[in-house]
């Protein structure tokens, strides 16, 4: 299987791109509109991380910039009513962080904005991945913080009575500013913000 894809970026359409290796193979990569919108200029070296799917006997290659985003990919093929289509449509409507945000906060409304995106559908996606996607939901932009840290502050907040959405922002704010030794730390940060907030 073809895991990444490293050469020079030929040029693409609205949903793929071609990439030129070294060995002189191009290859077409299937993208999503939040991947194209941060690619570089034509001509560029570009590494994607790829995925193969196999459509009646047919391969095409899916290709991300972060492996959040292709992790994400990965999960939301797991679900029975969810084809390669589909997955590009929800990840190139959103990007990866806020469609798992909006899979953990179970927020139909969102997802039901992705076009072929039916409330049956959101249902099933919920149903099946709202648990598995919270260490992509909360994870926190910039370097030098912990993904698993942070989605285990979090849980440990919603059993003490927090809502998840409620958590997740709770936890985003104490992370924004400062890192933290170990999830206890993020803990009392959090409770420590919400005794003064009062």
């Amino acid at each position: 299987m073809i895991s990444r894809i490293r050469g020079e970026l030929l040029g693409g359409d609205i949903d793929r791109v071609e990439v030129l290796t070294s060995g002189g193979v191009v290859y077409e990569v299937h993208v999503p509109l939040t991947v194209l919108q941060r690619l570089p200029p034509k001509g560029s070296t570009l590494e994607l991380r790829t995925e193969t799917v196999v459509r009646d006997d047919v391969p095409s290659l899916y290709g991300f910039l972060e492996e959040s985003e292709r992790a994400l990919f990965r999960l939301l093929m797991t679900v029975q009513m969810v084809g390669p289509r589909l997955a590009m449509s929800m990840m190139g409507t959103y990007d990866a962080q806020r469609l798992a945000r909006a899979l953990a906060e179970k927020d139909v409304p969102v997802l039901v904005q992705v076009s072929g995106l039916g409330k049956k559908t959101a249902a099933r996606l919920i149903l099946e991945l709202a648990d598995k996607v919270r260490d992509l939901a909360v994870a926190v932009e910039g370097e030098g913080h912990d993904t698993s840290q942070a989605a285990d502050a979090v849980s440990a907040l919603v059993s003490l009575g927090y809502s998840f959405t409620d958590a997740e922002a709770a936890v985003r704010d104490a992370m924004k500013d400062a890192t933290f030794e170990s999830t206890e730390e993020v803990i009392r940060a959090v409770l420590s913000r919400r005794g003064r907030d009062r």
